[in-house]
């Protein structure tokens, strides 16, 4: 009787440890487990965009500007800081439509090759997705043909976003240092 009493509790303490109870701090809870039907959440979809990023630093309104330099021995421009406010557009001419804004920063991230980091949030301004957002973050080697950066999350309708983006240049001015790069995203989103 006793080894079956002891038995049954043992697997209670093995169920009730097996509940998640909220994180508290002087009895205060902080953090608790909630149902993803709670923020509205329904099932999660795969969605791909495509759009034009344009890097304008050229002209009376550019919409990237370096806001560190670099030191002069660099030959790949280690160091430097540009910080943007793209315009995404349907298509490859900057004339075309926008629907949306690159807003972050790339930074030269390599002392041998050109490669950036960069940090930036897609903001967009048409149809459903107006006010919704996408965050990317990652390495870009700027001379390989296809460069893969990840979204690690986003607002609005793509609350809880993760998947990757693509970035292809486009276009490229040696000259003034403006680009053309078109960005395909495959996102993961409720």
């Amino acid at each position: 009787m006793a080894d079956s009493l002891f038995t049954l509790l043992a697997i209670s303490v093995l169920v009730l440890s097996a509940v998640p109870s909220p994180a508290t701090v002087d009895g205060h809870v902080f953090g608790k487990s909630i149902p993803p039907k709670t923020l509205g959440l329904k099932k999660e979809k795969l969605s791909h965009f495509r759009f034009y990023w344009h890097d304008v630093l050229s002209g009376k309104n550019p919409t990237s500007v370096m806001v560190i330099t670099p030191p002069g021995n660099s030959t790949t421009g280690f160091g430097y800081a540009n910080m943007i406010d793209n315009p995404l557009t349907l298509r490859p001419e900057l004339t075309s439509d926008c629907v949306g804004r690159a807003q972050g920063l790339y930074a030269s991230a390599s002392q041998q090759r050109i490669e950036f980091l960069m940090v930036m949030n897609f903001s967009f301004i048409e149809g459903k997705y107006n006010g919704s957002t996408l965050t990317v973050v990652g390495r870009n080697p700027a001379l390989d043909a296809v460069r893969e950066m990840s979204v690690v999350g986003g607002s609005g309708l793509f609350r809880f976003a993760r998947g990757y983006v693509q970035a292809r240049t486009h276009w490229l001015d040696l000259e003034t240092g403006d680009a053309t790069v078109e960005y395909n995203a495959y996102v993961l989103h409720y």
